[in-house]
């Protein structure tokens, strides 16, 4: 359903070192570029992420409540992605762990270089 989420940034160059390194911890790497964004996705017909300057000229804000979810294969993927984000300068909004609020959600929070919140999750249903 969602094709792709854009988020601003105020330093393309270091944004996009930032998110190279940590979409290539899980094999993902550039979709599409141009001199004001640059997209990953797994291929063309997964969603992606893309990292813009805002087109009005405008500094980049960041938008109270907005979150990006990156869904993984397994827990230990959504540590190891975290870890790698902590690694990179993003900072914690919330350890790797189980959410009590839902039945076999895994999840990590973060915010990236800009003050963008996103969160590495892993979603196992009991059967």
């Amino acid at each position: 359903m969602i094709g792709y989420v854009t988020l601003g940034t105020n330093d393309l160059a270091k944004a996009v070192a930032f998110y190279d390194r940590l979409f290539a911890s899980i094999g993902v790497g550039r979709f599409l570029e141009t001199e004001q964004f640059v997209a990953w996705s797994k291929d063309q017909d997964s969603t992606a992420l893309s990292i813009t300057k805002p087109f009005d000229g405008q500094p980049a804000t960041v938008g109270n409540g907005t979150m990006v979810a990156i869904m993984l294969d397994s827990n230990e993927q959504v540590a190891s992605f975290y870890k790698k984000a902590l690694e990179l300068g993003a900072t914690c909004e919330g350890k790797p762990g189980p959410r009590e609020e839902m039945s076999g959600f895994y999840a990590a929070y973060f915010r990236d270089l800009d003050g963008n919140k996103l969160n590495a999750f892993h979603l196992s249903m009991p059967t």
